[in-house]
Parts: C-alpha cells; sequence; structure tokens
C-alpha cells in the first residue's frame, strides 16, 4: 500500500514538474543555463534579480492580457451608480491574472478547483476594481471560472465567513465597502500621508496591487496636471473617468497646502518621472 502511495506522489510530482516548464521563469532560466552557461543556481539568483530591481518599475498595460494566465474580460464601469441596469452602464475592458503559475498549479492538484476559486476570488476582484470595474458573480461565474453562479454565491459566502473585516469589491456589494470612488481617493491620500503599501493593505483591505494601481494612475494625473492639461484630457489620456480625475485634482489642491503631502507628493512624481521615461508618459493607465 505504502508503494502505491509513493508511486502516486512521484506522478504528482512529475506532473507539476512539467507545468512548472512551461512559465515564463523557467523560460528565462533555460536561457541562462543554455545560452550563457549559467548554473541552475546562478540562474534562479538573475531572475530574482531581475524581478527585483524592474518588476516595480514596470506599469500594469493594456497589454497585459497576453501575457500567460491573464484573461481579459469587459466589465461594469466602477462609478456607475448601484441599482442602475447594467445593460445601460458604461463599460471597461480589464486585464486579469487568473493562473499565478506553479502556486495555482500546486493548489488545483492539492486541494481542487473549490480552493482555487476562493484563493483567487478576492484578487481578482480588486485587480479589476484598480482598473477601474466592478466584477459581478456572473463575470465569475461565466466569464472567469466556468462554473454556477449558486457556485460562486457558496465561495463568496465561505469567504466572508473567513474574513468577515475583508469586503470583497462586487459590484453588488459596493454598498458595502463605501463609494468606490472615495476609497480610491483614501488610499492615495494615506500614500501621501507616508504610509508604506502594507500599512495600506492592512488599514482598506486591498491587495498590494491594487494600491500599487490607485498610486500610481494618481501620479500620473499629478504628472499631466503639471503640464497644464485639463480635467477631460488627462481622463481620455488615462482612460479613467472624470469623476476620479476631478477628485485627484482635488487632492493635488490640497497637497499644495500641506508641507508634508507636498513632501510625499513630490517623491511620488520624482519616481514617475524615473519609470516614465521609458514608458512615455501616459502611454498606460
Amino acid at each position: 500500500m505504502g508503494g502505491v502511495q509513493m508511486g502516486v506522489r512521484h506522478v504528482e510530482r512529475e506532473e507539476l514538474r512539467r507545468l512548472e516548464s512551461k512559465t515564463l521563469d523557467a523560460r528565462f532560466r533555460a536561457i541562462l543555463e543554455n545560452g550563457l552557461s549559467c548554473s541552475p543556481f546562478e540562474a534562479e539568483a538573475v531572475v530574482a534579480a531581475v524581478k527585483e530591481v524592474y518588476f516595480p518599475f514596470l506599469q500594469p498595460s493594456d497589454s497585459g492580457g497576453n501575457l500567460p494566465g491573464y484573461i481579459t474580460i469587459v466589465a461594469v464601469n466602477a462609478e456607475e451608480p448601484a441599482g442602475k441596469p447594467v445593460r445601460e452602464c458604461q463599460k471597461q475592458t480589464v486585464h486579469l491574472q487568473l493562473h499565478r503559475g506553479s502556486e495555482d498549479d500546486a493548489l488545483l492538484q492539492r486541494q481542487g478547483a473549490a480552493a482555487f476559486r476562493r484563493a483567487r476570488l478576492a484578487d481578482l476582484c480588486q485587480q479589476a476594481l484598480s482598473q477601474g470595474a466592478l466584477l459581478t458573480r456572473e463575470d465569475l461565474a461565466y466569464r472567469i471560472f466556468f462554473a454556477a453562479p449558486r457556485t460562486i454565491s457558496r465561495d463568496l459566502a465561505e469567504l466572508r465567513r473567513q474574513q468577515p473585516k475583508s469586503p470583497i469589491p462586487l459590484r453588488s456589494m459596493v454598498h458595502d465597502i463605501g463609494p468606490v470612488l472615495t476609497h480610491r481617493v483614501q488610499i492615495v491620500r494615506l500614500a501621501l500621508e507616508g504610509k508604506t503599501t502594507t500599512q495600506i493593505c492592512a488599514v482598506m483591505h486591498h491587495s498590494p496591487a491594487a494600491v500599487t494601481n490607485y498610486v500610481s494612475t494618481f501620479t500620473r494625473c499629478a504628472q499631466l496636471a503639471e503640464r497644464s492639461l485639463q480635467e477631460g484630457q488627462i481622463a481620455f489620456l488615462l482612460r479613467r473617468g472624470r469623476g476620479l480625475i476631478h477628485s485627484y485634482l482635488e487632492l493635488l489642491e490640497t497637497c499644495k497646502q500641506d508641507p508634508n503631502l507636498r513632501y510625499h507628493l513630490d517623491e511620488l512624481l520624482a519616481i514617475g518621472q524615473a519609470g516614465g521615461k521609458k514608458a512615455g508618459g501616459c502611454a498606460h493607465a
């Protein structure tokens, strides 16, 4: 009996290794090992160093849907009021990272589809919100997980039971988390007060990627405002609603009156200028 179990574990390990060999990290390591004669240890170290140095300056882009593990869907704009019929709402295209690579391969293999859905649900909703949209149960069921809406409802109920203080930003729950626009401005304000991403995540119950996206969009808004662009122009270039841009511009005016906020704004602008030379300013939103 023990030999059978060991055989099953061996097959599962081989399955995960095959899946892991088809990731971007594995491809990069193979180039380093075969093309530059790096050892596996050296290749892994180079991959880690590249991620540490360059990834913080690579902004999310509309081409994200072309990356492995990403999907592209159309969702309701986050600034549309609750209760408005979906067919009448403005829509937003969002690019979401559904599959995170080896981590999710192992999760699916060991714990199954339900555990995978529950591990990804909140983050997918945060990703959509950071791009200006709110997902619905139908989006999650029919466009992302290919499951019944009732199954998604059970997953959401279980997540609420496990983490009652971390509301998931679905369109149907927007009243539970407060106005979405105000929520984003609050996150940026915390950054301007000098709070770290970790601290903001703890206070606002958002993912690090969502917080980074909000602050990045605000920084590009500030850069464009410094070039005397008007509210409508900034909204168009950043592909964001005028309501959000208006709130960001009001926050910029507040910064001028507060030395502490102004200091951290200057820091954000300095970082944004360093990263924006390659990105070409407002090409990504």
